[in-house]
Order: C-alpha cells, then structure tokens, then sequence
C-alpha cells in the first residue's frame, strides 16, 4: 500500500486543494521507548518547522498507475526541488542535529519492504548510484508519512462506562485502527476525522467496542486479534445499512478469512473466491459483481513464540502489493507492523499517551502531529505474539486474483506450514491444522477465556492489555 507523501505527487485534486491542504504532511517526531514524554515538547517546535516545508505539496488522494506516471512527470520541477532543498544537505543536517536521526538500528546495507514497497538501500550512500541512495531517506519519509493512533485520555466516557482513557488496555483496538486507516482513500482530514475519540466519529473506540459486545469487547478489557477482526466486521455491517451506499465511511467490503467450514478456528484460514464475491455482491446491495475489499486474517501461530516453520511466510506477506500489515507484536503489548528488513518487524508503536483530540472535517489548519512518528522501531520477526491478524487490501477483482496468485503460490511453497490457502469455492479438503506443524506437544486451546500472564513493563507495572490465546 501506497503512503501518503507517494499518495500526494498522485493528486486528484485542483491546485486550490493542494494549497489547501499545507498542514496535513507527515510531521510529528517521536522520541525512543522510554523518553517519549521528555523529549516529545523540545522536537515539536522543529519537526513543525522541518514538516511545513514537506506539508506544501501534501494532498493525500490516490490515483491510478497511469495518473501517478503523469502527473508526476508534470509536477517533478519545483515539487522536488524543494524536497532536495528540505532533505538534503545542510537542511539535513541540522534536522538530525537538532532531533536526532530517526533510524534504531536500521540498516543500510539490505532491502527494505514496507506495506507491498521495496525500498533499495545501499551499504555505501556515497556511491554513485542515487536512486539506491535515496531509498532508505525515501522510506522513511513513507514511514513517518503512515498514520499513528496512540493511548488517548481525556475524551468523552465511553458508553455507561467511566472510562475516558484506554491506557493500558487498548493497544489492539488502536493497531486495528492504524491498518485500517492505510486503505482508505479520502482526504487526510476527512480520515483522521473517522478516527476520532467520541461517538460521532465512525471508527472511534468508542463505537468499535459498541459494535464488539458480542466478543466481550469491553472498556477496560483487552481485546485479542480474532475478536478485534469480527467487531470491524460488525461496525462495518451496521455502518453500511444506516448509510446510503455512495457515502460509505469504508467503502469497501470486510472478509474475515477463517479456518475450515467446520469449524472458524480448527485449521488454517481459507480464502475462498466464492466467499470473497458474496461480501463483494452484498456490500455493493447487488449493484455490481465486485468492489474494493479488505480482508482480515486472524492466527494463532505457536503457544509461547511463533513457530520458526512461519517466518519465512509471515516475511513475505510484506512483499504484497496488497499487505497492509500486521496486528500484533509484542508480547503482551499490540503494534501496527508495517515492514520488515532481515529478521526485523518494523512497527509503529501505540503505547504512547496522548491528550485526546476530534478533528472536524472541515478543519484544514487542525493539528496532526499526534498522528505521526518518524522513530523507526523494530523488534525480531521470530519474537512477535503468535496471536497476531494479517490484512490485506485489493482494490478491484484484478487486484484480487494478483492476491490470490501471490497467496497460493506462497502456501505452495511453505512445505506444509501455510499461514492460509485459498480455493475457489467450499468443495476442497480439509485444510492443515495449524497445531500440526507446532514443535510444542499439545494442541493449540481453543477457549477465549485462556489468557496469558501478565507482561511487566520496565518499571515493574504489569500490563492490563494482556495476550489472549484465540
């Protein structure tokens, strides 16, 4: 999936909405685990300064290969001139002297994928080869360009409850918030505004954990990727039969990718063909054959850690034009992967807290700092949760069957450890049992009410928002 600053040089729009939209580039600088609230004030200053001069040729819209040939084609004079001006040189150098490089390890010697991008970086960025130099600044203005959603205090109470934060509990509703907000395609303000802290927002927290009640979602409570994946499914549902069908706040249909027909969690996920056109057929209310759709793989892949059998196809998920990522991450604490390099899981962190903020959709000078971080983390692919939910995205039936080349050949080759299979309808065997393939003896529990100890954080508070075992 395309990020916003690739989104821009794309841009539907007229030149008075490019003017317009000056303040909604990727802007907010992040510090470190563990200093985010000490250094936070001291780099806001400047990161606003550093993003306003990136912000000017920010409209977020996406357009078609073709348009984003052309139009880029048109647009590279002044647009890249001040992008060489802002990001290289001596601009650059008193960014990083006054907030510190970005990078956490990263390395400039391998490839990069983020969300279906390859980024070609080079060991050596005083080469001669520029487009292999510029990929690992290009990816980290793709990645500080992906929109955050973090811990909030301070919104309305949330249903009858008294909660007015989810510190501490909410991680995975905030991860599912991120990579649901990837595929969407209007105007940045108009998306920040669905995700908003109160009930007049869409895909508020407060309306995610309305829609979950039937899978114990609850303020206070942990949540894990299963139940998380069947609430956006429900959300959605009601939002499409109380909206007209042109004005969809996701306007795309939502598949759950489940296990075998006998049973939604006995065996590794199945996407079926004949499946995905009927959510197709009853998002569109008949109207067409096929639309956008996003599709939701939940997993239970180890007891303790992912089995090793995985990794190479949790890998390679990135490598899909149609990857949105991955909710999960730590172990007792949910992230938004977003990339790998080597055997490290990029994220974005949502465990840091932040006053709550509702932006109106028609507030162009609103304040988006909040909803961007440039510190690339990163944490060992074999040491992520191994309950964890992939996402995908196809935005049209050839998109779809790009996918599910990709999808089958990538299980053809996982000798016999699949992440999911696809068919084209329910006449098929029954499929690997992921507790076939685990090192660990025993089988995988099935019961939601199994929950993981609690993980302390470094000062010795234990996590509220712990790990269940789907």
């Amino acid at each position: 999936m395309k990020g916003f600053c690739e989104r821009a040089v794309a841009s539907k729009y007229s030149s008075k909405s490019s003017t317009e939209s000056t303040d909604r580039g990727p802007s907010s600088v992040c510090s470190d685990s563990g200093s985010r609230d000490s250094k936070h004030d001291k780099a806001s200053l400047w990161s606003n300064f550093f993003a306003s001069a990136f912000s000017i040729f920010e409209t977020h819209s996406e357009s078609s290969i073709t348009e984003k040939k052309e139009i880029h084609s048109r647009n590279n004079g002044w647009t890249e001139a001040v992008r060489k001006v802002v990001t290289g040189g001596s601009m650059r150098r008193i960014h990083e002297r006054v907030l510190g490089s970005s990078r956490t390890g990263i390395s400039s010697a391998s490839d990069i994928w983020l969300l279906g991008v390859l980024y070609k970086v080079s060991q050596d960025e005083s080469s001669g080869d520029a487009a292999t130099n510029n990929g690992l600044r290009a990816f980290e203005q793709d990645f500080s360009s992906r929109i955050l959603m973090t811990y909030r205090k301070g919104f309305d109470a949330i249903g009858d409850s008294k909660y007015t934060s989810d510190v501490n509990w909410g991680c995975m509703l905030r991860s599912s918030q991120m990579l649901v907000a990837q595929p969407l395609d209007e105007q940045y303000i108009e998306i920040l505004h669905h995700f908003g802290d109160s009930e007049g927002s869409a895909f508020s927290i407060h309306n995610l954990l309305q829609a979950g009640k039937a899978y114990d979602l609850a303020a206070g409570s942990w949540v894990g990727p299963y139940a998380m994946c069947r609430s956006w499914e429900t959300l959605v549902r009601c939002k499409r039969e109380g909206t007209a069908f042109d004005n969809q706040p996701l306007p795309m249909a939502v598949y759950i990718v489940s296990g075998d027909e006998d049973g939604e969690r006995g065996g590794a996920p199945v996407v079926c063909i004949q499946d995905a056109s009927r959510h197709c057929l009853e998002f569109s209310r008949g109207r067409v054959d096929w639309t956008p759709i996003l599709l939701l793989v939940p997993l239970v892949l180890g007891l303790e850690k992912v089995n090793p059998r995985y990794i190479p196809s949790l890998w390679a998920t990135f490598t899909f034009p149609q990857s949105l990522g991955i909710m999960g991450g730590k172990p007792g604490a949910s992230t938004y992967i977003i990339g790998v390099q080597d055997e490290k899981a990029l994220y974005l962190d949502p465990h840091e807290v932040q006053p709550a903020i509702n932006i109106r959709r028609d507030d162009l000078e609103a304040d988006t700092l909040s909803y961007h971080c440039n510190v690339i983390r990163h944490i060992p692919l074999d040491s992520i949760d191994p309950s964890l939910a992939i996402g995908f995205y196809c935005r049209d039936r050839d998109d779809f069957d790009d996918f599910c080349f990709r999808a089958s050949k990538l299980a053809d080759g996982s000798n016999g450890a699949p992440l999911f299979t696809v068919t084209q309808s329910h006449n098929f065997p029954k499929p690997v049992n992921h507790s076939d393939v685990l090192d660990d003896s025993g089988g995988v529990q099935n019961d939601d009410s199994f929950v993981a100890p609690p993980i302390s954080d470094a000062d010795g508070s234990a996590h509220e928002d712990d790990w269940q075992l789907l």
